[in-house]
């Protein structure tokens, strides 16, 4: 029987190796493999086909709300009127409010993901027989293992 189950990259791995060593599981049965970093940058712009979850025109939204009711009151008493100079407004806002925030997603947040330091998982493969499967699985869980499935 097979047990695979995913760890971060801290201690607790290696602490579930040697409890499982202790407990009569060889080292050949055991097996580790590091998953890959991604090596590209992740893209600003979402497509049809794939989203990160942010939105660039929120900031937007909100500024051109704003600078529109501004510019439309402050407009009866321009030459433009309330419609144009509420327009305006709405556009300077949602230009403005856009330039913030993909400001913020190219250099602050890429500062952040940096110094952040992603690690990739690793995955741990365990090869025992299936009167042991139940104690892997319990050590495995008990040094906080992330996933864990077993394949007969």
């Amino acid at each position: 029987m097979q047990l695979f189950s995913t760890f971060e990259t801290t201690g607790y791995l290696e602490m579930a190796i040697s409890t499982l060593e202790k407990r009569g599981i060889k080292k050949e049965s055991i097996f580790a493999v590091p998953l890959d970093n991604r090596e590209e940058d992740r893209k600003i712009f979402d497509t049809l086909h794939r989203s990160d979850g942010t939105s660039l025109i929120d900031i937007g939204m909100g500024l051109a709300t704003a600078l529109a009711v501004i510019g439309a009151s402050m407009g009866f008493k321009l030459a433009w009127g309330p419609i144009f100079s509420g327009l305006a407004g709405a556009f300077v806002g949602f230009v403005l409010g856009f330039a913030i925030r993909l400001f913020m997603e190219l250099v602050v947040r890429k500062n952040k993901r940096a110094l952040k330091g992603e690690h990739a998982e690793i995955i741990l493969i365990v090869e025992c027989e299936e009167s042991q499967a139940e104690l892997v699985e319990d050590i495995l869980w008990s040094h906080f293992a992330l996933g864990v499935a077993k394949v007969k």
